[in-house]
């Protein structure tokens, strides 16, 4: 059983890592888009880009936010290092940004995508450079400390387990002899 959830450790921290690289992505190609539009106007490539994007962080991207909540979050803010705990209660203030700056911008993506070309530019410049800069130094808080510390108290949990003889039950008692 130890190793199924070392390995199932192993494999949250993979797809959390790789949902990082999936999210810089997506904030790559949201920069582009803005660029495109404000030399080319909606288009299909900018209508195409906008639904892609707008689909990603409104299913994608807010899953990830819950792993992390869910997963990552709750061993380190048991910890006893205040800066940690500081750290963990800065990154959570984060998604509630991330996510309220999110709903300002999906309804003009929704709207591009469908070929609409009634935002402001400008505002829409401002609104996207605003969530790139929060999320991408969100994602470098999180992998330069969170996610190394997260995956030593797993790994400090793990050997902890290892440690343990399995238990052997006699007529509905556990003992572990």
């Amino acid at each position: 059983m130890t190793k199924a959830k070392s390995n199932n450790a192993g494999a949250d921290f993979k797809a959390l890592d790789a949902c990082h690289q999936q999210i810089a992505e997506h904030l790559a190609r949201l920069d582009a888009l803005v660029e495109h539009l404000v030399s080319e106007g909606v288009d299909a490539h900018a209508q195409g880009e906008a639904r892609a994007i707008e689909a990603f962080f409104s299913e994608t991207s807010q899953r990830h936010h819950l792993d992390e909540e869910s997963k990552v979050f709750p061993p380190l803010l048991s910890s006893s290092d205040e800066a940690l705990v500081a750290t963990v209660r800065m990154l959570q203030q984060d998604h509630g940004w991330i996510e309220e700056d999110w709903l300002a911008l999906a309804p003009q993506l929704r709207a591009i995508a469908a070929g609409y070309s009634w935002y402001d530019p400008d505002e829409l410049r401002h609104g996207i450079g605003v969530f790139l800069e929060l999320c991408r130094e969100h994602i470098q808080l999180e992998e330069s400390i969170i996610y190394p510390q997260a995956k030593a108290v797993v790994a400090k949990l793990e050997r902890r387990r290892a440690l343990l003889p399995p238990l052997k039950f006699k007529a509905g008692a556990p003992s572990s002899s």
